[in-house]
């Protein structure tokens, strides 16, 4: 802290000039303790000096909670407050661990009958959105609209934002939709809520609306779309945002880069990840940790601890991203012993707490290796309360590895925290059908119907010709053509040894093994790989993203698929990527 001149040195400037109230106040710096503006407010207090309005902007240069409550105090006191001085609180508390107190603040700022200017809802919707306090910010819309600020450029974006904090993005684009030219930062943020609240499909589309209007993107486009681009697996698209990010000099910015490499990993171009980051002049933690990630997430576990001893070599300490990759790698690659190092460095030697994430892997990475017990036995003894997620994790292992006992338990503790996820009762309805217990798999099913909850359908996407194509599983009419040309296609795998995995198909009743196959043959990757081989070149690579696990029969059909066809295939799914080449996968059939 810079040194401070002592009170006592301003006595010989009082009272010697017509604005002599600055006098003290040339003593207020950024650097200024509470303490010290105290001082100096006593003396303006004795000399009849004091500007509350000053002091209070200097409250709210750096706010704390002592600060804001001081300054609240000093707006309180004023003789005549005005919508200025409010509105410097108000920013300093939408920027505090406690951004509500805005809103008190505003309701008296009312009730003695001050209104509202263009600067002030900004601050009071981005209080709200922090808090994600929904109820209160739909009552400041309501005041919007009464003083007719709906259209205003400061207000509308932070609507919009405020609604995309908050993960109603239905609301944010009915305020999207209603203003009659937005700006670009309008623009800007609800693509940021789309990307955020994982609507890559949602965010393109508008993208493309806002590429056909008169403004012009900057990073912070960039970076949603990026995201979304990631989100989706739209390589092309991505490439695209790539050159117009170089073309307009974006990509000196670093997070531009970072999003870049996570992008192309996301878009299973892992070569065009590393060659970002290898022209990166400068990398800070972020970076490195995008990197890592990108490694992790296509199976090259060795690459990701390499690059984390060269960002070690570098000066740049790891964060609790870096780990999160390390973790990742090690739980898809089977190296449990080195997982566990990496989280006692993790927590001991850096001082890291660990995340639900952190836990999740850790879980994932025991039960993947076949020691269930164990990643039971870590979850009892967590320093904190397990999460139905992190239970999730281990059912998932305990279906891997047919162990119904240990299903059972899981089961029941996720029930007692929440019994409104349909992914653990169809998890748990297949350990359970495969072990041949139908009794309880119907007791599953009435108790799905009871609770009118429905089975989440797989979905695949493809970018073909700069278009994303959607496919779910199953029969649908639409799909007519296509399931014509995957019958083709499987007939073909059969004449060189696909034989369908109908042992995956857990339904009581449904004993003909043709039947079986072609419950399977049309799941959504099945098509979205076919629609792929139909609508590109030869020799052009497949890339598809699912939401849920691949299956086992979806992934030998894609082994089979990259031979016959002579494709490289690759598929992102829930948990990890998958490289399909010369009748191969990267991830080693273990996913």
């Amino acid at each position: 802290m810079a040194a401070s001149i002592p009170v006592s040195t301003t006595l010989k400037y009082t009272n010697t000039h017509s604005n002599h109230s600055i006098y003290p106040l040339f003593l207020l710096h950024n650097s200024i303790s509470l303490k010290e503006l105290k001082q100096i407010q006593a003396f303006c207090m004795k000399t009849r000096l004091q500007n509350h309005g000053t002091l209070i902007k200097f409250c709210t240069l750096n706010p704390t909670a002592d600060s804001l409550t001081h300054a609240s105090q000093l707006f309180d006191e004023m003789p005549h407050p005005d919508i200025i001085v409010f509105n410097q609180i108000a920013r300093g508390y939408a920027h505090s661990d406690t951004p509500l107190k805005a809103m008190t603040l505003f309701a008296n700022a009312l009730s003695i009958g001050i209104s509202p200017d263009d600067y002030t809802f900004p601050s009071l919707l981005k209080a709200c959105a922090r808090f994600k306090a929904l109820e209160e910010a739909k009552q400041l819309q309501c005041l919007v609209i009464k003083h007719g600020q709906t259209s205003n450029i400061y207000v509308s974006p932070a609507l919009v934002n405020m609604y995309a904090e908050c993960n109603d993005m239905g609301a944010a684009r009915l305020v999207f939709d209603r203003i009659s030219e937005p700006c670009l930062v309008t623009y800007n943020a609800i693509l940021t809520g789309y990307a955020r609240n994982c609507k890559p499909n949602e965010a393109l589309a508008l993208f493309r609306e806002l590429q056909a209007s008169s403004l012009s993107p900057n990073q912070v486009t960039m970076l949603s779309v990026l995201s979304s681009c990631g989100l989706v697996g739209a390589l092309e698209l991505g490439k695209w945002a790539h050159k117009y990010i170089t073309k307009n000099g974006l990509n000196r910015h670093l997070k531009v880069q970072t999003s870049l490499v996570d992008m192309y990993a996301k878009c299973g171009s892992l070569d065009d990840a590393v060659l970002v980051f290898d022209e990166m002049t400068s990398r800070d933690t972020g970076a490195w940790s995008a990197m890592i990630m990108a490694y992790a997430i296509h199976g090259q576990a060795q690459r990701a601890m390499s690059a984390f001893r060269d960002m070690k070599m570098s000066g740049l300490n790891p964060d609790e991203i870096t780990f999160l990759g390390l973790l990742y790698a090690c739980d898809h690659s089977g190296l449990v012993s080195q997982g566990w190092r990496f989280l006692r460095e993790m927590k001991e030697e850096l001082g890291i707490s660990p995340g639900i994430k952190h836990y999740g892997c850790v879980v994932d990475m025991l039960g993947r290796a076949g020691r269930l017990n164990d990643a039971y036995g870590f979850l009892e003894n967590l320093p904190i309360k397990p999460t139905p997620i992190l239970w999730r994790t281990l059912l998932s292992s305990c279906n891997i590895h047919g162990n119904v006992e240990l299903g059972k338990r899981v089961m029941s503790r996720i029930v007692e925290l929440d019994d409104s996820h349909v992914g653990d009762y169809v998890i748990f309805s297949n350990l359970c059908a495969r072990a041949g217990e139908w009794e309880e798999v119907d007791e599953i099913r009435k108790k799905l119907k009871d609770k009118q909850l429905k089975k989440i359908p797989g979905c695949s996407s493809i970018e073909v010709k700069n278009e994303i194509h959607e496919f779910f599983s199953g029969g649908r009419i639409e799909y007519g053509s296509l399931h014509r040309a995957v019958d083709e296609v499987f007939e073909e795998l059969k004449s060189v040894g696909y034989i369908p995995e109908t042992s995956l198909v857990f339904h009581q009743g449904m004993e003909d093994k043709e039947e079986k196959a072609k419950s399977i043959r049309y799941h959504s990757e099945k098509l979205a790989i076919t629609f792929g081989i139909v609508n590109t070149a030869p020799g052009t690579t497949i890339r598809v993203v699912k939401n849920l696990r691949m299956c086992g029969d979806c992934h030998s059909a894609a082994k089979i698929m990259s031979v016959v066809f002579e494709r490289e295939i690759m598929v992102r799914d829930v948990q990890r990527f998958h490289r399909f080449k010369n009748g191969k996968c990267s991830c080693g059939d273990y996913w």
